[in-house]
C-alpha cells in the first residue's frame, strides 16, 4: 500500500504573552483589548485569506503577519492612509493593499475566510449595506470580527463629550477635542449593533464589551495630542520609537523614557479591565463575532 501523507494547514494560536509583546508600546488600552478579541475570533491557518476592511495604517495586518503566514488583504478608502499603510506593511510577503469603498468591494463572492471590521461601521452612513457587502465576499461559514465604540462609554475616557451629551445633547466630532466621536456618524448600543448584523444576514456567535477603567481624558491625550505629535516627526527619536506600534522587537527605550513612564501609568489604570464586562456597564468598545450561514 502506498504511504500517502496529507499536509494539514498550519494553525497559529496567539497566546497572551505574544499579544502583550506586540502591544507593549500601546497607549490606547481599548486597542489592546481589540487586538486580543480579533486574535481570539480569527483563525490564522496558513491557507486562510483574511481581509482587513478598512485597514487604516496597517496595524492589524502587521501583527497578523508577525505571527502567521496566512494571506492578507488590506482595503482602505482614503488614499493618504493607504500610503501610510504601504510605508508600514507594503513590504511584507503575501499581503496586498487595495484602495476601494466598502459599499462596492472589488472581490468575487465567497472570497475570504475572515474579515476584520474594527472601528469602521461608526464611520459609514449605511452600515447594513456595508455589512451586506462583507457578507457577500465571505465564504460560507466565514467569520467577521467587528468592534465599534460604545454609546455608553466611561466618563473619564472622554469627559468633554460625555458632559456635552449629558447636559446639552450634543458632541464634538471634529478637531483635537473630538474624543470618542471623532469623525463618527454614530456610536453603538449592543442592540443596535446586533440588529445591523442580523439584518445584513449574519448569524451572531459572540458579543462582548470591554475597557471600563481609564486614565482621565485618555482619548484626547492619545489621539488629539499624541498621534499628531508622533506623525509630525517632532518627538525625539527615543520617544518616537517607544511609541511605535509597528516595530515589535526594537528596544523601546529605558525606564526613564517619558513614553515608557506614561505607558506604565496607563497600564496601571488598565489593570482591572477584563475582556468582557458585565451587561450595562460603561465600556469603550462593543465587539461582535458574526458568521456567514452555510448554504
Amino acid at each position: 500500500m502506498n504511504d500517502i501523507s496529507v499536509k494539514m494547514p498550519s494553525r497559529v494560536v496567539v497566546d497572551a504573552q505574544t499579544i502583550a509583546h506586540m502591544t507593549r508600546n500601546e497607549a490606547d488600552m481599548a486597542f489592546k483589548k481589540r487586538v486580543q478579541t480579533i486574535f481570539e475570533w480569527i483563525t490564522l491557518d496558513d491557507d486562510a485569506l483574511i481581509l482587513d476592511c478598512a485597514c487604516g495604517r496597517g496595524f492589524y495586518l502587521n501583527m497578523i503577519r508577525y505571527v502567521s503566514n496566512c494571506r492578507l488583504v488590506g482595503l482602505e478608502l482614503e488614499w493618504p492612509i493607504i500610503e501610510k499603510a504601504r510605508a508600514n506593511v507594503g513590504h511584507l510577503p503575501r499581503l496586498m493593499l487595495n484602495n476601494a469603498d466598502i459599499y462596492a468591494l472589488p472581490y468575487p463572492d465567497d472570497t475570504f475566510d475572515a474579515v476584520i471590521l474594527s472601528e469602521i461601521l461608526e464611520h459609514i452612513d449605511r452600515d447594513v449595506d456595508g455589512l451586506r457587502e462583507v457578507l457577500r465576499v465571505l465564504k460560507p461559514g466565514g467569520v467577521v470580527a467587528i468592534t465599534v465604540p460604545n454609546a455608553n462609554y466611561p466618563f473619564w475616557w472622554d469627559p468633554i463629550n460625555k458632559t456635552l451629551e449629558t447636559l446639552f445633547h450634543t458632541h464634538i466630532s471634529r478637531g483635537p477635542l473630538a474624543g470618542i466621536w471623532a469623525n463618527h456618524v454614530r456610536l453603538y448600543t449592543a442592540d443596535r449593533l446586533r440588529q445591523a448584523v442580523l439584518e445584513a444576514g449574519f448569524e451572531v456567535e459572540e458579543e462582548r464589551a470591554f475597557t471600563h477603567h481609564s486614565f482621565p481624558f485618555i482619548h484626547n491625550l492619545v489621539y488629539g495630542l499624541g498621534k499628531p505629535l508622533l506623525e509630525s516627526g517632532l518627538l525625539p527619536k527615543s520617544m518616537a520609537e517607544a511609541a511605535d506600534r509597528t516595530a515589535f522587537d526594537r528596544d523601546s527605550g529605558g525606564r526613564l523614557n517619558p513614553i515608557r513612564i506614561g505607558i506604565q501609568i496607563l497600564n496601571y489604570f488598565d489593570r482591572k479591565n477584563v475582556i468582557n464586562e458585565p451587561p450595562g456597564r460603561s465600556t469603550v468598545n462593543l465587539a461582535l463575532k458574526g458568521r456567514k450561514p452555510l448554504r
